[in-house]
């Protein structure tokens, strides 16, 4: 399956109603409970019983529909479920207001215990990077394999083109903004994401991006969406100020899982020259250069992606290599 052939996945299923969220071909929804918390998690069965499981993660904005492309392919290898953060997809915000990166972190260490699900092989793209590099430095027994596309993770030098995301931290920008654009239809929006997403928007088709403004009028009605959009900005600010112990550099240094890592030289918000950073830090990685690749990879390229995946499963399954060894490729 072609990047181009996402749209055409997640459009599978007739029109959704208002207010619904859109369910592909061999996909399925769930609600899970939690004291103060509730998940939806989308899943697409195994092709047989007995794989490890997998939990994706979105980012920023995102929703478990980010990783539709990518879990048909895997789904010979490994269980996949891909979870909504709280706030995000159709998980309501959660009872306590934390959309900080531990917050979101605690959440899916809270799912994860609470289905005995782990350990499992956590994926994670820009935020939820950040939040499932977490998860594997203080919930080891939790991870198996660690994947992360385009992780959020501190930089120094901030891209301009990443600029405006960060702004949203700030008490009031949402707000601020939310009337500055009150008269921006659906498809601006959307075109606006692709274009600051994708190293070339061109790739998604016209069922694609229809599919994400039916997703986007959805989104726009939810009462909470904005303040999930700001206080997880914030969290990831707050985030990139820790030092000591709790900073994220030095929880990657702690990362005991096998890493592979995902960046796309088309990335406008997180940088591309952060990749050789991530690849020092964690001690058992391996490193996926996508030239042609924005921000999200595994939408754009989900079969370079998979086959990386795929790779990084056999080879810790074999226990290929001494530990700490890394190896590089591209395409």
């Amino acid at each position: 399956m072609s990047s181009t052939d996402l749209p055409n996945l997640l459009a599978t299923t007739a029109s959704p109603k208002p207010g619904t969220v859109a369910v592909a071909d061999g996909e399925r929804l769930d609600s899970v409970g939690l004291p103060g918390l509730s998940l939806t998690v989308r899943s697409r069965p195994s092709v047989r019983s007995g794989l490890d499981p997998a939990l994706f993660v979105h980012g920023l904005g995102g929703s478990s529909q980010n990783w539709s492309a990518l879990m048909p392919l895997l789904a010979d290898v490994v269980d996949c479920e891909a979870v909504d953060l709280p706030g995000f997809g159709d998980s309501p915000p959660p009872d306590d207001g934390d959309y900080s990166v531990t917050g979101h972190a605690r959440a899916v260490i809270r799912y994860l215990d609470a289905r005995s699900r782990g350990p499992v092989h956590l994926v994670g793209n820009s935020l939820g990077g950040a939040i499932t590099t977490r998860v594997a430095a203080v919930r080891p027994d939790l991870v198996r394999t660690l994947t992360l596309v385009s992780p959020a993770l501190p930089e120094l030098r901030v891209q301009r083109t990443a600029v405006p995301t960060g702004l949203l931290a700030l008490p009031g920008v949402a707000a601020l903004f939310t009337r500055l654009t009150r008269e921006w239809t659906a498809e601006q929006r959307v075109r606006g994401v692709l274009g600051l997403c994708y190293g070339d928007p061109g790739r998604v088709t016209q069922e694609g991006f229809d599919a994400a403004v039916r997703e986007m009028e959805r989104r726009l009605q939810l009462p909470y969406f904005w303040d999930a959009m700001a206080r997880s900005a914030r969290g990831i600010v707050n985030a990139y100020t820790l030092g000591g112990q709790h900073g994220l550099w030095r929880q990657a240094e702690r990362v005991l899982a096998p890493t592979l890592l995902v960046y796309g030289a088309r990335d406008l918000l997180v940088s591309y020259r952060m990749a050789r950073r991530a690849a020092n830090a964690f001690r058992d990685s391996r490193l996926l250069t996508l030239p042609d690749a924005g921000h999200v990879a595994m939408m754009e390229d989900p079969e370079t992606v998979a086959t990386a995946f795929r790779e990084l499963l056999a080879d810790t399954a074999a226990n290929a290599g001494p530990s700490g060894s890394r190896t590089e490729s591209g395409s």
